[in-house]
């Protein structure tokens, strides 16, 4: 398969072999050489060109955002060591900081990811996979800890049973990202990027990865909020905190949909047009920027439901 895939894994890619590559952190954009891709749709020429705009805004939103959540982050966890008894079921003090530890995992590799973005990837294949593996880990280890915490009582103390619970998380967790590093890579034309995806579309590596996404992005909110509505007890825990922190599975659902549109573009399952061309890049990108918003929305929305 052609491991030169686009800045974004659009319906361009059959089309355009020789795309540039770009840190697809945010997605991967299709363009040419010269930054503009003309496609025949209807004999409509169709050009993308979100590539140098992601290119020129991302880096900087990565920044801002790194710093954020580090304010952020350093709130909750300082809230946490300094008025521990403000936390309890079913937001416990061990889930939030667990939770916490996620997003500080996050929030770490935000900056040489927008560092690699804006001055190309020289840190080799092994950390690109590594970067890609990480990034995934604190993701499912988090959508594990909300989904959880959200059915049980487990962590409403730190005993031999949440403890076994937080091994599970968070190995289970890890072992569900490895499908990320595997599908990850580096490419060299016209210079070194980190992309998400240098396997082809339908190899057994992405499909395990697309399909892992899926289920804790959109299948597991899904579960939980109808096991919510079926049984009393759990809407009875549905208090602010619980609310808050859902946030995560609310800005990252639309990624999750995003991954499942760009494949049933790229296996052609539904048929490109040259709007879908030209703007389903901004989609995919713009919502996995909203999903990179939990490492600094989050902090702030659990410190919210306990202090205010």
């Amino acid at each position: 398969p052609d491991t030169h895939w686009s800045c974004l894994q659009s319906p361009s890619v059959p089309e355009s072999k020789n795309s540039l590559n770009l840190l697809e952190i945010m997605g991967n954009f299709s363009y040419d050489d010269s930054n503009m891709t003309s496609l025949d749709y209807d004999a409509a020429p169709c050009h993308n060109q979100y590539c140098p705009f992601f290119q020129h805004v991302a880096p900087t939103f990565l920044a801002i955002t790194c710093a954020t959540a580090i304010l952020g982050t350093g709130a909750l966890l300082t809230t946490l060591v300094k008025r521990p008894h403000v936390w309890g079921w079913p937001q416990s003090r061990m889930l939030v900081a667990q939770l916490a530890v996620g997003m500080g995992l996050f929030t770490a590799l935000l900056l040489p990811v927008a560092v690699g973005i804006r001055q190309g990837w020289w840190l080799g294949t092994g950390l690109c996979r590594l970067t890609h593996l990480l990034w995934h880990w604190s993701l499912f280890a988090q959508a594990l800890l909300v989904g959880s915490g959200s059915c049980s009582t487990a962590w409403d103390r730190w005993d031999p049973r949440s403890r076994r619970l937080a091994v599970a998380v968070w190995a289970g967790a890890l072992l569900l990202a490895t499908p990320a590093a595997l599908t990850s890579g580096t490419v060299g034309a016209p210079e070194m990027s980190c992309i998400r995806r240098s396997v082809d579309i339908l190899s057994p590596a992405y499909l395990l990865h697309l399909a892992l996404c899926l289920c804790l992005f959109l299948l597991l909110p899904a579960v939980l909020l109808a096991a919510t509505l079926a049984m009393p007890r759990l809407r009875a825990g549905w208090e602010p905190g619980i609310g808050a922190s859902w946030l995560f599975f609310g800005l990252w659902v639309p990624y999750g949909v995003g991954l499942a549109v760009d494949f049933l573009l790229h296996a052609q399952l539904l048929q490109p047009t040259c709007g879908t061309f030209e703007h389903f890049d901004y989609v995919l990108g713009l919502s996995e920027g909203l999903g990179v918003l939990h490492c600094c929305l989050g902090p702030a929305a659990l410190l919210a439901a306990r202090l205010c």
